[in-house]
């Protein structure tokens, strides 16, 4: 079977996981990290389903020498913390925290058009691009 095509089931299959948790609807997150407010806690346990089936997943995949449609696992190996992925990290909070999307439930919500998504997606690729070029720009003004 063509990569595309396994890919695409997988992300309609990831899209509507999203869609039928919840995860997609931003007043359900926003409601789930409100701790002092309106607390809902049901999306803790679609993240806890979310690690649980990828912990199996992996444990299960990586038994094999190869995966089924490439040559070799890419699988990330530095451990360090640096300032990139410190930024990183914290960008992307704030960003779920204020608007109540990350990328996946963000791209499933954009063909509703609500006016929310319609902000936050090309906000959010414009800090993708940004995050993509400023190494490159740091470099090239701070070089002699």
């Amino acid at each position: 079977m063509n990569k595309s095509v396994v890919g695409f089931i997988f992300g309609l299959i990831f899209g509507l996981g999203l869609i039928i948790s919840g995860m997609s609807n931003p007043a359900k997150v926003l409601n789930f990290l409100d701790l002092s407010g309106t607390w809902d806690p049901s999306l803790a346990f679609v993240m806890g389903g979310a690690v649980i089936v990828t912990y199996l997943g992996y444990a299960s995949v990586l038994k094999r020498k190869a995966p089924l449609f490439a040559e070799s696992f890419l699988i990330p190996t530095s451990t360090e913390l640096d300032s990139r992925l410190i930024t990183g990290a914290a960008l992307f909070g704030i960003g779920w925290g204020l608007g109540g999307y990350c990328p996946g439930p963000a791209f499933t919500s954009l063909p509703l058009a609500a006016t929310g998504t319609l902000y936050f997606v090309p906000a959010m690729l414009a800090g993708m691009w940004a995050g993509r070029i400023m190494p490159t720009l740091i470099r090239q003004t701070t070089s002699p």
